[in-house]
């Protein structure tokens, strides 16, 4: 799972979504991209998820890059605490996504497989998603 080596603060505040991408929103690395098309918070879980889904749909060939990585922390209170007592620890991570933004990147396969793998990932993941094709 991907997760921050070290954070300058440990509890941040939830803050707001709103916009479209303007950066991450246009392929760099592949020749085949799947691209957000809502907003929504995705997990480092998922991310591995849609990783995995990929990369066993492609029997380990071409290359896979991931866009987004989940720098915020998510905290929690225990079940059955009472109010107060401050914010609770940190309990997983998240990447903010917004309408736009290039989430995975793939290339070194046919287009077919890889529309298929990106299919097999957008399952995976809580936004609608749109498969996207490099122009030469």
């Amino acid at each position: 799972m991907l997760l921050p080596n070290k954070l300058k603060h440990r509890r941040q505040f939830k803050g707001r979504m709103k916009g479209v991408a303007t950066s991450l929103n246009t392929i760099a690395f592949g020749s085949f991209a799947l691209q957000s098309q809502d907003m929504d918070r995705i997990t480092s879980r998922q991310i591995e998820s849609a990783r995995q889904a990929m990369t066993r749909y492609v029997k380990r060939g071409g290359k896979i890059w991931i866009r987004i990585f989940p720098h915020i922390p998510v905290t929690r209170k225990a079940m059955g605490t009472k109010m107060g007592g401050g914010k609770g620890s940190p309990e997983f991570f998240i990447a903010r996504v917004h309408p736009g933004t290039i989430l995975f990147e793939m290339d070194g396969v046919t287009e077919e497989v890889a529309r298929e793998a990106m299919r097999l990932a957008a399952h995976k993941l809580p936004v609608k998603t749109k498969f996207l094709v490099k122009e030469a």
